[in-house]
């Protein structure tokens, strides 16, 4: 998954575009969906992050879709607790022989968190399938991010996707095995698994700290920098666009600012 994002984010159509002007658009983005008191807003910038990723990033349907049904699948099981324990309003559906009801505040509630769940994920992977983890890292730096936490990150976001590597590697060899076909034995698969993981992630550890003492490392992990200007053309397009979906948030409800 880390080498395809990474792809992605290295090939796609937005590539060019600067880099501060995406997470600017995102990071808004994200902020007026949490802030609206409505679901169309947060709407309406899931269908707009949607749109740029698939007709002008080209990011391929099939493997957005498949994107997005990771947090949305955890959305849907939240608010299915959700619709009910909110009381409030019209009573809209009853379960036979049990005290569990769907009102009406609890409905709009779920619909609302959804919408802010699905706008919100949108423009996070806008970020995340436009620009490479490389260009934020160095927008940190010139951030003046304390050095120490942009090194820490970016071990940490490369460590992430090479631990599910390993952990997928080792799995896949133990259902080979059987190894998950009793319940005792799936315990003590997944025993072996930590254990086996701990080691490999201690090992590469300390290969890892042997390679960067092999290249001289003093302390700083050096990034590639790529400053790109903004064009004032993007530029309006993305403040149009943002006033846009303020506009409909007011129009709708107005902002939550707590």
């Amino acid at each position: 998954m880390y080498e395809v994002l990474e792809d992605y984010a290295q090939t796609n159509n937005l590539r060019e575009t600067s880099v501060e002007l995406k997470l600017f658009i995102g990071l808004a983005s994200i902020l007026l969906c949490v802030s609206s008191p409505g679901p169309v807003a947060p709407l309406l910038v899931a269908a707009s992050m949607s749109a740029a990723v698939l007709a002008l990033a080209k990011i391929p349907a099939r493997f957005y879709a498949k994107l997005l049904l990771v947090p949305v699948s955890f959305a849907a099981m939240s608010i299915v607790v959700i619709l009910f324990i909110t009381g409030g309003g019209a009573v809209l559906l009853q379960v036979p022989g049990l005290p569990l009801a769907i009102t009406a505040d609890g409905a709009n509630l779920a619909l609302l968190l959804l919408a802010r769940v699905f706008g919100g994920m949108c423009s996070l992977y806008f970020i995340a399938l436009t620009t490479p983890m490389t260009e934020i890292f160095d927008l940190l730096r010139r951030l003046r991010v304390p050095a120490v936490l942009i090194d820490l990150s970016m071990l940490t976001y490369r460590f992430i996707f090479i631990l599910i590597e390993e952990a997928g590697q080792v799995y896949r060899s133990q259902v080979m095995r059987l190894g998950y076909g009793k319940f005792r034995e799936s315990v003590r698969s997944f025993g072996m698994l930590a254990g086996a993981l701990f080691i490999r992630t201690w090992e590469s550890g300390e290969a890892l700290v042997l390679a960067m003492d092999a290249r001289c490392y003093d302390g700083r992990l050096g990034i590639p920098g790529d400053t790109r200007p903004i064009s004032v053309l993007a530029l309006a397009g993305g403040l149009l666009y943002l006033s846009a979906v303020l506009g409909v948030s007011l129009f709708t409800g107005g902002v939550v600012l707590v």
